[in-house]
């Protein structure tokens, strides 16, 4: 059975965000651009499993003699390497004025690029779509990150094994006052 159409789609333009992030700029400088492009990769993974977006992250290949490529990361996720000479921003428009016709059927809510490039940002709010800066999409990613964290964070634990260990002075009164029979 196909899966139904996505309620928000985020193109993401690889190099122009590895090149604004500044901890994804130390690891390109320090480890390469495939550890860069790994991580992320990762990033974006769990931030559209948080926020149910179809993400597509392009990175340029006009500068090596190579075909489009596309790989399947999950679900909600995947990474297209352009054709030789074609650059992410060419792709990513030709992506929202494909995707132009759902948003306006209502089949998809939103169409959102993140780049920091200015005539990307113009282009792409041409066809519908939202733009987010690269500096957008990091905080949202890390507050993602804090209430994702936050929400699976485990409890406090009880330094005793009982139950009544877990539960306030005045409860565990009362506990008492009823197993005494007291009212």
């Amino acid at each position: 059975m196909p899966r139904p159409l996505p309620q928000a789609v985020l193109l993401v333009d690889g190099y122009n965000i590895i090149g604004a992030w500044p901890c994804l700029k130390k690891t390109r400088d320090y480890s390469g651009l495939e550890a860069a492009r790994g991580e992320l990769v990762e990033a974006m993974t769990s931030y559209s499993a948080f926020q149910a977006y179809d993400t597509q992250i392009v990175f340029d290949a006009h500068y090596q003699n190579t075909s489009s490529n596309r790989e399947v990361i999950t679900e909600l996720v995947s990474v297209h390497y352009t054709d030789f000479g074609q650059t992410a921003d060419t792709y990513i428009e030709k992506i929202c004025a494909s995707l132009r016709p759902q948003i306006t059927q209502t089949r998809i809510s939103r169409v959102i690029v993140a780049t920091s490039d200015r005539a990307q940002q113009l282009t792409v709010q041409g066809y519908g779509a939202e733009w987010l800066s690269a500096q957008q999409l990091c905080w949202e990613v890390e507050a993602t990150v804090c209430r994702v964290r936050k929400k699976y964070q485990p409890r406090k634990q009880s330094s005793s094994r009982f139950l009544a260990s877990a539960i306030d002075a005045k409860a565990r009164q009362r506990l008492a006052e009823l197993r005494m029979g007291f009212k």
